[in-house]
């Protein structure tokens, strides 16, 4: 079968970007392809720390010739049309031209073009200079006297087609003043000499052979299968890093896994501490005991090669990089151990959260406040959570925390237990943090909840005070993510929180005064993260526009009551009632639209129940009436599975309506009659969402 075969040769590319650069890789060649006329059977891409492979299969030998024809203007047309024509379709006189009749319009100008097919090999040669010179790296670099920029200096370019039988094509082009060939290289000290391939089947081989394994994900199959065996010999588990193991991967193209150990003694330190410093530093895997689950005095470490001894140099050299990093972090922890958290604080002086916010003590001050404020609405005491807000940002300015910035927080938890801090104020130092993701944990212990959505909206609330809102893809202060947090604290633990009222009261510490107009867009921002997280749950975005269009959080409304309507509402849609009433809304909507319109007025006057006619009009007067009634009670005592079922109960009589009643009656004053009618309907279902935003 055809096929192309392109790899990209370099120094070491950064693990974390390995991935990505293949599918890039694929992606750029393939999409140039086709826009080209090639179209392929499979494409396959590959990435070791020192190259980028694509396998391209199924391409024919050179793309199809094609014929196009472009429609010009009347032959007795005006000569500047004429002339543009020519422009446009790349002409140079109308004798390139032809004359075709149309029975209706006359004799007008065609440009009829064909255009040959190209060679496979020309068209990569072609297309590839382009792409790498063009290629989406995060960031690049340039080399020697070149002007050519990549992730890290390009050696060697390989580039073949392989056609039917053996017939093999070395496709020429040149980028950056590398030459492309058929030659690849193997491991960099294992199998360094030059290796001529042909087709992927061989190449592959052959770099096996040269110690190099050029499958990303079986790399970390091969890292995962080693360790877990050498751990498992010698009664350890290892500790699961997903990340960690594809970075490893990413490090090595011949992965070789080997055991080595450090001091007992520090495993007297935080067990977050040693993993910490021991997969920053060295990127190792740290173990369990299989039997106890305490942290294990030993590690594992991925070579690149298989050493002469065994790797007990190797090993050696690990172990006392370690072992100067633990000593280096107990160092740390005994040092900050001798200085109360409160005691740093002066320090937060010196440290600017943002130009316009003010320092990191100023920020402190505001956590405080507001912490001590959410305090009563989520259980907390008022000055455990006043405390635990003081303090929390007291570890920022730590020996450990300067050194391991990923540990803030944590640290505070341990210097403030080991300090006589109480547990709650402790958990709370950590916990403000949560959640920092969509997979971590939410906190659930009252003082934690009231630190973590005072830091969140502190956040937001300024921010959005000084007018720095994320913008596109940009969100350098993780202003979703705080909105996010807020979210899942405020639902996961059902708090009944005034956001609206929270952050304008906020808004006046941090500015002097509050804008109702950003307070408005800051709840606009806090519903489209709900959106974005009910997704997940089930819960249709159009059914959370509906009950957000009868009124959110700028109204007051709280998180857990939207969500909650919208279940319930969700609920009612699924039934046949609800269909059915959302049917007849429709058609009431589609009347009052309609005749409003032609109007130039609104429908939404008192109803004069003796204008009625028949017994429907009555019927559905009294049930609206009814239950307008019972379910503004209802979502009063936020009981929406009740103002569900209140609301179901006009099907009926809806429905009955519709049946028998000429909405638009020759009477004047009992189609207005009849139309103030349906405007009530629609209010009343209003109650519980704005149905007009239902899809379907």
């Amino acid at each position: 079968m055809p096929e192309l075969l392109l790899e990209l040769f370099s120094e070491e590319i950064p693990a974390r970007h390995q991935r990505r650069a293949a599918e890039n890789l694929k992606k750029l060649v393939t999409d140039a392809l086709v826009e080209r006329g090639l179209l392929y059977e499979g494409a396959v891409s590959y990435a070791t720390p020192r190259r980028l492979t694509l396998s391209v299969v199924g391409l024919p030998a050179a793309s199809a010739a094609t014929k196009t024809e472009r429609k010009g203007p009347r032959t007795d047309a005006p000569e500047k049309a004429i002339e543009g024509f020519l422009r446009a379709a790349g002409l140079t006189s109308l004798d390139q031209a032809t004359v075709q009749n149309d029975p209706k319009k006359g004799d007008f100008y065609v440009a009829i073009t064909e255009k040959p097919g190209e060679n496979t090999t020309d068209i990569v040669a072609d297309i590839v200079p382009t792409l790498v010179e063009k290629f989406p790296w995060p960031k690049s670099m340039r080399w020697g006297s070149g002007n050519l920029t990549w992730i890290r200096p390009l050696r060697a370019i390989t580039a073949t087609f392989a056609v039917e039988g053996d017939e093999t094509q070395t496709i020429e082009f040149e980028v950056g003043g590398v030459k492309s060939g058929n030659t690849t290289y193997g491991h960099r000290f294992l199998a360094p000499a030059a290796i001529t391939v042909r087709r992927f089947e061989d190449y592959a081989a052959a770099l096996e052979s040269a110690k190099v394994v050029l499958d990303l994900d079986r790399r970390m199959e091969i890292i995962r299968a080693d360790a877990d065996n050498l751990a498992f010999a010698q009664g350890l588990e290892v500790i699961t890093d997903q990340g960690l193991l594809e970075e490893a991967a990413g490090l090595v193209e011949w992965p070789v896994v080997m055991m080595g150990k450090f001091e007992e003694q520090f495993l007297g330190l935080p067990e977050e501490v040693v993993t910490t410093a021991i997969r920053s530093h060295q990127k190792c895997f740290c173990l369990r005991d299989a039997k106890t689950g305490k942290l294990a005095d030993s590690f594992l470490l991925i070579s690149n090669i298989e050493a002469p001894d065994g790797g007990k140099t190797i090993v050696a050299g690990n172990e006392r990089v370690i072992h100067a990093r633990l000593s280096d972090a107990k160092f740390f922890y005994d040092t900050d151990l001798k200085r109360p958290l409160e005691s740093r604080l002066p320090k937060l002086d010196a440290m600017v959260f943002h130009e316009k916010l003010g320092t990191q003590s100023q920020r402190v001050e505001r956590l405080v406040a507001l912490a001590a404020e959410l305090a009563p609405m989520v259980g907390a005491h008022a000055d455990d959570a006043a405390r635990a807000a003081k303090i929390a940002k007291a570890d920022l300015v730590t020996d450990m925390v300067f050194e391991f910035p990923e540990l803030q927080g944590l640290m505070g938890k341990y210097y403030a237990a080991a300090q006589g801090e109480k547990p709650e104020i402790s958990n709370a130092i950590l916990d403000h943090y949560k959640p920092s993701g969509p997979s971590d944990e939410v906190p659930t212990q009252s003082v934690s909840i009231a630190v973590a959505l005072a830091d969140k909206l502190d956040i937001l609330t300024g921010f959005w005070a000084i007018d720095e809102k994320p913008t596109g893809s940009k969100d350098p202060f993780a202003l979703r993510r705080a909105a996010l947090g807020i979210i899942r604290i405020s639902l996961d633990n059902q708090l009944d929180l005034n956001l609206s009222k929270l952050v304008g009261d906020h808004m006046v510490r941090i500015s002097g005064a509050a804008d109702e107009e950003k307070i408005a867009d800051l709840m606009s921002f806090f519903e489209d993260r709900l959106v974005v997280q009910m997704r997940d749950t089930g819960i249709k975005h159009d059914v959370l526009d509906a009950v957000l269009g009868n009124g959110g959080l700028a109204k007051g409304f709280t998180l857990p009551s939207i969500v909650a309507r919208a279940k319930e509402l969700a609920g009612l849609l699924e039934s046949e009632a609800g269909e059915s009433l959302l049917a007849g809304y429709r058609r009431a909507a589609n009347i009052l639209r309609a005749e409003e319109k032609k109007d130039g007025k609104a429908f939404n006057q008192t109803v004069d129940n003796s204008a009625f006619l028949l017994d429907q009009e009555s019927q559905l007067f009294s049930a609206i009436k009814v239950v307008n009634e019972s379910v503004a009670a209802n979502i009063s005592n936020e009981d929406f599975a009740a103002a569900m079922n209140d609301l179901a109960s006009l099907r009926l009589p809806v429905d009955a309506f519709f049946d028998d009643v000429m909405v638009n009656d020759d009477d004047p004053k009992v189609r207005i009659n009849r139309l103030n009618l349906l405007a009530k309907l629609r209010e009343t279902m209003h109650l519980i969402a704005d149905f007009s935003k239902l899809a379907g």
